[in-house]
């Protein structure tokens, strides 16, 4: 299972109700179903949510930009979002949705202010490619890269409380630097947070 993915499975108490949006093929919600979570999924990609349902797990075909509208508010404990915000069209209406229809929600991200993606932009003046961003600007979904400092400003501004964070490193390595965000920042290559409403 992806480092994030493990890393969220652990911040999710086992008998809640969560909702994963863009689950993939279902790793996710499979390793939270083995601690007793209602697990739910939505996917655009037909294939993975075809993938997921195979294997017996809840996934509907959806787009979280226009079918999170449909959800009745408060239906979920957890709303994950794990590498899909800079994907999104509309990040902070998702962020909106999310909240609304879950008490909590986990979003994690490739951080695009590593220092890796900073040099590579300067020296070399191209859109990098990374260990975290595998594909060339031509063909990657992600429309919205942002930095950890960037959600920070986004979850200020829209009033969330940001109940955890942290950043790491694509080999599961904690940054030792957590406790500032500025480093965080800079050598943390991918972010998570959980956050809700005030």
């Amino acid at each position: 299972m992806r480092l994030d993915l493990r890393l969220i499975a652990g911040m999710i108490p086992p008998d809640v109700r969560v909702l994963d949006i863009g689950c993939g093929d279902g790793a996710l919600m499979a390793e939270l179903a083995t601690r007793g979570v209602d697990a739910r999924g939505i996917e655009i990609d037909m294939q993975a949510a075809t993938e997921a349902v195979s294997q017996g797990l809840a996934v509907i075909h959806g787009d979280a930009d226009n079918d999170l509208a449909f959800y009745p508010d408060e239906a979920f404990d957890y709303v994950v979002l794990s590498r899909t915000l800079q994907a999104v069209e509309k990040p902070r209406e998702v962020l909106r949705q999310m909240l609304r229809i879950g008490r909590h929600a986990i979003v994690s991200f490739p951080n695009f202010g590593h220092w890796e993606m900073r040099l590579k932009l300067l020296f070399g003046g191209r859109m990098p490619d990374t260990e975290t961003w595998t594909r060339p600007w031509y063909e990657t979904p992600n429309i919205h890269p942002c930095t950890i400092l960037d959600f920070f400003a986004l979850a200020e501004m829209e009033g969330y409380v940001i109940e955890q964070w942290l950043a790491v490193d694509e080999k599961g390595l904690k940054a030792p630097w957590r406790r500032s965000v500025r480093l965080a920042n800079i050598f943390g290559q991918q972010a998570l947070f959980q956050l809700r409403r005030r």
